[in-house]
């Protein structure tokens, strides 16, 4: 079963982090992602650009809007997403709560939808 792995935390936080601390983090997905390959359950993931760059498309009677970001009242934002295949939604909480933005952030585990 598919299961998608969002991770949220506070870019603002994430601006304010020095180089070093930055280049941890880097480090610590990368451990992270190569043990889901190892692991065989690794489908694909990416993280996501700042929020800044987002545009939202509504389209409303018939009218395409273009806003930019989102707009969601949220303390944490969107910042990637893992896409894994596992046997069971325990499975998909287990690699969870190693991500590393489950320790300063959310991690949402949504099943994905075959349909």
């Amino acid at each position: 079963m598919q299961f998608l792995l969002l991770t949220y935390f506070e870019e603002a936080e994430m601006k304010r982090a020095s180089e070093a601390e930055f280049e941890a983090q880097v480090a610590a997905y990368r451990t992270y992602s190569k043990m889901l390959v190892e692991a065989g359950v690794f489908q694909s993931g990416n993280a996501l650009m700042a929020t800044e760059r987002a545009r939202s498309i509504r389209v409303r009677d018939g009218a395409v809007m273009a806003t930019d970001g989102p707009f969601a009242e949220t303390k944490e934002q969107l910042g990637g997403y893992y896409l894994i295949d596992c046997p069971t939604l325990a499975d998909a909480e287990r690699w969870a709560a190693q991500v590393p933005a489950a320790f300063f952030g959310t991690v949402e585990v949504r099943p994905i939808w075959d349909y």
